[in-house]
């Protein structure tokens, strides 16, 4: 399931008019997936985010993961290189294809699933203990509807006590400041300019070059921080933690990225009077 056209990304004659979650699946065509891993550089990130979510999630007895962006495979790989039961989901078949080989490469093999966060439950039908959604990826949907489904469906994918991990970039600072790469967390590759093109409050335009020239888009949605966890609230998360760059303290517009941590376990409100 290749695209026909591997080398061109296709936005049309007015590209910040593409707000359409499932255009994303032109955006990473092979040439673009096939240079991904420069942008991230995986010696560099794993060096950079340390074990944090390794971490976290051991804190909450997490053995079964489902990687739902799994992309090119660094957080899958480096997840089953630390003994978590991984099943690696994506949109993209491009992208998977690539993890797959990156996870073969390392010794290990990727147990993978194509599927659409919004009806994730058709084809994943296991129960886990965590759900995580890395690599600034929740952006990718457009609409509310489509965020709120997607959530839901994560909901329910995962055990009573189980917890979702979402990342994003600090879209407040870039709608309110302007952007600001202070920190290279994510996307360690030196050689390679990630950057804004074009924003406003339905839009994230950014522009990836990379050394020998070659440019690509991604049109990504600018999630402000509390929307995100007004969503997770309302899908019924009930205790969210976000962390900045990694640090459970921080000024609101001094991150890149924002990492939230939402747990299912259902709290009773202690002011529910007992069923008599």
């Amino acid at each position: 399931m290749h695209n026909t056209n591997s080398h061109i990304q296709s936005f049309g004659q007015n590209p910040t008019a593409i707000r359409d979650t499932n255009h994303y699946t032109q955006e990473y065509i092979t040439s673009f997936v096939e240079k991904w891993d420069e942008l991230i550089d995986w010696e560099k990130r794993w060096e950079s985010e340390g074990e944090f979510f390794i971490e976290q999630l051991r804190s909450y007895g997490v053995e079964r993961v489902l990687d739902v962006a799994t992309g090119t495979g660094f957080h899958s790989v480096r997840l089953l290189s630390a003994g978590f039961d991984v099943v690696s989901a994506d949109g993209s078949p491009e992208m998977l294809a690539k993890a797959f080989q990156n996870a073969y490469e390392r010794g290990f093999v990727l147990r993978t699933v194509q599927a659409d966060w919004r009806w994730l439950n058709r084809t994943v039908h296991e129960q886990f203990d965590a759900v995580i959604c890395l690599g600034n990826s929740f952006t990718h949907l457009f609409a509310e509807h489509d965020r709120r489904k997607a959530l839901a469906e994560y909901y329910a994918t995962l055990n009573h006590d189980g917890i979702l991990i979402l990342d994003q970039r600090n879209y407040d600072a870039i709608l309110d400041e302007g952007f600001s790469s202070k920190h290279k967390y994510y996307y360690c590759g030196d050689q390679v300019v990630a950057e804004p093109e074009y924003i406003d409050n339905g839009l994230a335009r950014f522009q990836y070059q990379f050394p020998d020239g070659a440019k690509y888009h991604l049109n990504m949605y600018p999630l402000r921080k509390q929307y995100t966890r007004n969503l997770m609230h309302e899908v019924g998360f009930q205790q969210i933690e976000t962390y900045g760059d990694f640090q459970e303290t921080f000024k609101a517009n001094e991150p890149d990225f924002l990492v939230h941590v939402a747990e299912k376990t259902y709290q009773q409100d202690d002011q529910t009077e007992a069923v008599a």
